[in-house]
């Protein structure tokens, strides 16, 4: 999926193109590796997640653990972009969609059905059913998806956009 946690996915660098305005939600955002990524591109970024790793200089962090049941810490803040990767907690795919922004895009890679041959995650509470991102955005413009397995994992992408993707520039 990467070639390291430092490295951004591919996935993610293929479609950051698309993200024009921030700020930019990294969630989950670990040692930040994705927003350095939209950092470069001028974007303001804010990441979340349960600790602070080696964040980046200019990016807000905010501190939450998104599973506990505790309130979504951005209510009624909309993102220009919205990055998750390696992450899935289903009750917050509807919130995710919520906050994306008009025009705003919204990048998704985790793992489905099938990688528990791989390692982990292998509990089947934190894989994707085939087809689960597609239901969860579908109804936002959809940009790109796969699923399948490459060389190291079973994966499931997405990239969608709230609006009208017409005017978008895919040079994919």
């Amino acid at each position: 999926m990467h070639d390291s946690l430092e490295t951004p996915s591919a996935w993610v660098a293929r479609w950051a193109p698309l993200v024009t305005r921030g700020p930019v939600l990294d969630v989950a955002c670990g040692g930040a590796r994705h927003a350095r990524l939209f950092l470069q591109r001028k974007l303001p970024v804010v990441g979340v997640d349960r600790e602070a790793r080696a964040l980046p200089e200019g990016m807000t962090f905010v501190k939450a653990d998104l599973e506990d049941g505790s309130p979504w810490p951005f209510p009624g803040q909309r993102f220009g972009g919205i990055v998750v990767t390696n992450y899935l907690h289903r009750p917050l795919l509807p919130t995710l969609a919520a906050a994306l922004a008009d025009e705003g895009v919204l990048i998704y890679e985790t793992f489905m059905v099938g990688n528990e041959r791989f390692g982990k995650p292998s509990n089947r509470d934190f894989l994707l059913q085939p087809g689960e991102l597609l239901q969860a955005f579908g109804a936002l413009t959809v940009v790109a998806f796969e699923q399948g397995t490459t060389e190291k994992a079973v994966l499931q992408r997405i990239c969608v956009i709230r609006g009208n993707a017409g005017s978008v520039r895919i040079d994919a």
